[in-house]
């Protein structure tokens, strides 16, 4: 689902220069080839089995991808807070049967977020 989500980005006139930052889930060799032809930055963590399979290969496994720790704990800083805004059980459930219901839940949710990260 990454490179639909990169053509509508660039079909919508955005630009491409940015670092995607994405877990493990997105550490597939495919996925990392399609984002240096596109030549987007991306910090993605390797999976402990491509790691090994890496390893075992011995000198002709390569070197590993370049990974920035610290661009890395922004994501995680972000996901928290998907999580801590996804724990509005309303918001969570999409159980609202209009869309301005919903939008209402979802803005008032950050405003109270907001003011807790604040104080």
């Amino acid at each position: 689902m990454l490179a639909p989500l990169v053509q509508a980005l660039t079909q919508s006139g955005h630009d491409l220069d940015f670092r995607l930052l994405a877990d493990k889930a997105y550490s597939h060799p495919s996925t990392r080839t399609y984002l240096r032809k596109r030549r987007i930055k991306h910090t993605i963590p390797e999976r402990s089995d491509q790691i090994a399979y890496r390893k075992s290969k011995g000198s002709k496994g390569g070197r590993p991808p370049a990974f920035d720790a610290e661009a890395y704990k922004l994501r995680n800083t972000v996901e928290r807070s998907f999580n801590r805004f996804k724990q509005w059980r309303g918001l969570a459930t999409r159980y609202d049967k209009y869309a301005v219901t919903y939008l209402g839940g979802v803005l008032l949710g950050l405003i109270v977020l907001t003011h807790r990260a604040k104080t």
